[in-house]
């Protein structure tokens, strides 16, 4: 039995807010998944090295002008932030609260494999940073940034319980602090109560770390401890937020994440020791870039893929996300067997950021390396179509038809207020290209390059280089895309090839 090698990062790519669970010999995560549709990816290993996407949770979290990316509206770093999940006798629950609706919903599921999730409760308020417990058969839920509540829910979990306990349980330290407490996470261990957080500490080493609270009462009160401290050597980006569990073996573990520049917040498998009672995470306080575990290596499939988008059924893999919610009856795999089919059905003058439909992955680090090959016969006149490197600071490569049906090869960046500035634009004869982009990760170098070739084999640079930037009004790492947009009138459309990807190490 070959034992598992823990790498770290064990993800090298955008999976914040991460929680877990252990189900018998199965870890689950959810992470967070804001303005990408569906939304709260469900990930499942064997060896807590190898992460595969088996669900979501929801496909839309509701129906309207931002959401949908209409008029100008969106939900840029908004949408489902900092999921809890939590398996209580035969059901298993993911809670989050919508940043741009302003609640909090909670979903249920007897299958966390298949589904379906159902929402089963809605709090017209956020409960910031949920972790959902469970006292007995007591549901409740603690949350905040800096003082620390907890709510009561019904038994049924149908809502908070209107005479049920609502109050502040621990006012977190303010003095040599930037960020308080946040990012709870609620465990019953032993007959105790464990909540875990991160803070950015403003002293000392000025960076986020985890901290613990411990009491033998759910209400208090709490004594407080620093259980991890460490960047691993990067820029002081500490390692925190995230859950502990246990193997059936009955080692410990935390999986956390950390900033990692452009491509985003990363996830860290770390061993956890308890010492005195508290959950010590890390090797004498350090992250091991390398260690193995006792659990059998189990390989799955790339979190990132190539697909040549062949499915018979219309149905898109699971490594795939929208932008925003989609509009299904403008997409089709089916309509032209082998391609993703993207026809325009609406009028955008503020570019690819407003493009309605852009199908995302995820990138990874330390390099990789996207390509498509187009075929874009069916434009129209101020039709544009292509790949970006999506977030605030974007870098597109495509075509776009001019109103007199010229046909330009333009690379745009955000020239501001969201808007694109074209960087170089060269005309183009054929009805169909490839598009490259390469992103380089590595140590913060965040740049982004632009090719295009007309038989897939020379390339041209095309552009500049992106000085690739997280922002927080995306609060995401870059993701690669295809996109088709229209300026002047809908029905275009452009039928992608494929999509290959490359990771390199």
């Amino acid at each position: 039995m070959k034992k598992t090698m823990i790498h770290n990062p064990v993800i090298w790519s955008d999976v914040p807010d991460i929680d877990v669970i252990r189900v018998e010999d199965n870890y689950y995560m959810v992470s967070t998944s804001m303005h990408t549709m569906p939304g709260c990816p469900i990930m499942r290993s064997k060896d807590l090295a190898n992460w595969e996407i088996i669900n979501y949770v929801f496909d839309t979290i509701d129906d309207n002008e931002a959401q949908n990316l209409l008029n100008g509206h969106s939900i840029y770093g908004k949408g489902s932030w900092a999921a809890t999940l939590r398996r209580h006798k035969e059901d298993y629950y993911v809670g989050f609260s919508s940043n741009d609706m302003k609640c909090f919903y909670l979903y249920r599921t007897k299958d966390i494999e298949h589904g379906p999730w159902k929402c089963i409760a809605t709090v017209d308020r956020l409960l910031h940073d949920p972790a959902l417990i469970f006292d007995g058969d007591t549901p409740y839920i603690i949350y905040g940034n800096g003082d620390i509540s907890i709510v009561e829910f019904e038994k049924d979990l149908s809502g908070i319980k209107k005479d049920g306990i609502q109050k502040e349980i621990l006012n977190t330290p303010k003095e040599g602090i930037g960020l308080r407490c946040e990012g709870a996470h609620a465990y019953k261990i032993n007959g105790m109560y464990y909540l875990i957080f991160i803070e950015w500490a403003a002293t000392g080493n000025c960076r986020r770390r985890q901290i613990c609270y411990r009491s033998k009462n759910l209400l208090g009160p709490y004594e407080r401890k620093v259980i991890f401290d460490d960047d691993m050597e990067y820029f002081n980006n500490g390692i925190a937020q995230g859950a502990i569990f246990d193997t059936e073996e009955g080692d410990w573990y935390a999986m956390l994440f950390q900033d990692h520049g452009a491509v985003g917040r990363i996830p860290y498998m770390l061993p956890l020791s308890w010492e005195d009672g508290w959950p010590m995470i890390g090797v004498d306080g350090k992250a091991p870039e390398y260690f193995r575990i006792s659990l059998e290596e189990v390989p799955v499939g790339p979190l990132v893929i190539n697909d040549e988008f062949n499915d018979k059924e219309n149905k898109l893999a699971l490594n795939w996300q929208w932008n925003h919610n989609p509009d299904p009856s403008l997409w089709s795999l089916t309509k032209r067997s082998g391609y993703l089919r993207l026809t325009t059905g609406y009028i955008t003058n503020n570019g690819v950021l407003f493009a309605r439909n852009t199908l995302t992955q995820r990138t990874l680090g330390p390099a990789c390396t996207g390509i498509t090959h187009i075929d874009f016969a069916n434009m129209k006149a101020g039709d544009c179509t292509g790949l970006v490197a999506l977030q605030s600071t974007f870098g597109m490569v495509g075509i776009r038809k001019d109103s007199n049906g010229i046909k330009r090869v333009v690379m745009c960046t955000n020239g501001g207020e969201y808007f694109e500035k074209e960087e170089e634009s060269t005309i183009y004869e054929k009805e169909d290209i490839y598009l490259k982009i390469t992103f380089d990760f590595k140590n913060n170098i965040d740049i982004a390059k632009f090719f295009y070739s007309e038989d897939g084999l020379s390339w041209h640079r095309v552009g500049c280089d992106l000085h690739m930037k997280y922002l927080l009004d995306h609060f995401m790492g870059y993701r690669i895309g295809l996109f088709n947009y229209a300026t002047k009138e809908i029905g275009g459309y452009t039928d992608f090839d494929y999509f290959h990807f490359e990771l390199i190490k």
